[in-house]
């Protein structure tokens, strides 16, 4: 685990589901932030000691960029107890609407995080573009309507999920990562307002950390389509 700065860290750890036809590297990387009142943790994914030994002491909570990233989640949250805020999972008329499929494909809507919906036991906070966390971040939509790009002002940090990613060939929204009905000039329109910020640092959990100048090659420049 690094210090990017003070209060903001950055580790990587090999993820279970990563297979050799991947487009991402088998690392992928989770973040944790001191906000001055709380412990944030970004899409954590086998947290080393030094997470527990920060959660001891003060208030934790864990932030998912998208319902499919909750990765080590549910062993975390068994473990230590903490609150999840998450953006909700597609439902089953969301699922025939955006794939076509019939009811009896969609079931009862997307599997992720049902152990979470499941359960009493467990506190989950829903947000959205238009439900806002209750901390100093502001979620923008990315190129699905559940997959958000962070916005933490009082850390000059952009954390994005699924949308902005690194696969070896720079910060970039993935072409091979968009569905056919969305367009590349479409989710980085959604996200340009990102550059009026104060912007140092961006962390895609897909790639390491870099900073703003990648975020404006991002949302500028259109990759080329890779076979």
């Amino acid at each position: 685990m690094r210090e990017l700065r003070p209060g903001l860290w950055h580790w990587t750890a090999p993820h279970p589901e990563w297979s050799p036809s991947s487009p991402w590297e088998q690392a992928v990387s989770s973040y944790a932030l001191d906000d001055g009142e709380r412990l944030l943790l970004f899409d954590p994914i086998a947290p080393p000691s030094e997470i527990d030994e920060l959660a001891a002491d003060r208030e934790t909570v864990i932030v998912l960029t998208n319902p499919w990233h909750e990765r080590d989640t549910q062993s975390i949250v068994e473990r230590l107890g903490l609150p999840i805020y998450a953006p909700r999972p597609e439902t089953a008329e969301e699922l025939m609407q955006k794939y076509g499929i019939t009811a009896e494909q969609a079931g009862d809507g997307s599997p992720d995080l049902a152990w979470l919906r499941a359960s009493d036991a467990f506190e989950w906070h829903p947000y959205s573009p238009d439900e806002p966390l209750p901390f100093t971040i502001d979620a923008f939509s990315g190129r699905e309507p559940q997959d958000l790009v962070l916005w933490i002002e009082d850390a000059a940090t952009v954390i994005s999920g699924d949308t902005l990613v690194d696969f070896g060939h720079g910060l970039e929204i993935s072409p091979g990562w968009l569905r056919e009905d969305v367009t590349w000039e479409s989710v980085a329109a959604g996200l340009r307002p990102l550059l009026e910020k104060p912007v140092e640092h961006v962390l895609p959990t897909h790639g390491s950390p870099t900073d703003r100048a990648a975020l404006e090659r991002a949302l500028t420049d259109e990759p080329t389509p890779r076979g």
